[in-house]
């Protein structure tokens, strides 16, 4: 009875958007389930119907906000497949935009600093520099450009930081999307034409 009240007033979305919020604000070793469950208002017993301990229930944040950024990604490559100018223009835009307006996806995405946490998001980090790698292939084999390859070992790399960069510039001097969307917009056209 009690764990069908909690199911129906406490879901797991809501816990993640509040852990995910804390873990950004706070960093990982300074929130514990109780933190989390007293910034909502529960007892952390609440919390343990649903994750059985922290580290799941960080995983469980990594996981959904990767999910969403890949999607998105791949929706883009869906869309854009018969260009490759305007796919990477594309997902580097939306790239931008993803970090500057999902700033605590973000940076427990892309900015832990805790080396054991770090793991929690590398495969899909992975993913995320891949379809970079996809589309810049795209882009150079359209243009019939020699050593696809030699390229392709340090172009997706270097773009990828440059927006990650940017991203973490405008985070840490509290910059949300609409004060720099022109000037994102210039960022990403400034890399396109430098390809």
């Amino acid at each position: 009875m009690a764990r069908k009240a909690v199911e129906q007033e406490l879901n797991r979305d809501i816990i993640l958007n509040v852990a995910r919020e804390q873990f950004a604000k706070r960093g990982y070793a300074a929130v514990s389930m109780r933190s989390i469950a007293n910034a909502m208002g529960y007892s952390h017993g609440s919390l343990y119907y649903h994750f059985k301990e922290k580290a799941e229930l960080f995983y469980a944040v990594v996981k959904q906000d990767f999910k969403v950024l890949l999607s998105r990604q791949r929706d883009i490559i869906t869309q854009h497949a018969g260009d490759g100018q305007t796919l990477l223009h594309m997902m580097m835009s939306e790239f931008l935009k993803f970090g500057l307006q999902h700033r605590n996806h973000y940076e427990i995405m892309f900015l832990l600093k805790d080396a054991d946490l770090q793991r929690y998001s590398r495969t899909e980090q992975a993913q995320v520099f891949e379809l970079f790698s996809e589309a810049v292939a795209k882009l150079l084999h359209e243009r019939g450009e020699e050593d696809v390859q030699q390229k392709l070992y340090t172009l997706p790399w270097s773009l990828f930081m440059s927006l990650h960069g940017f991203i973490t510039y405008c985070i840490r001097f509290n910059q949300c999307y609409e004060e720099v969307e022109k000037l994102a917009r210039d960022h990403v056209d400034f890399l396109c034409r430098s390809i």
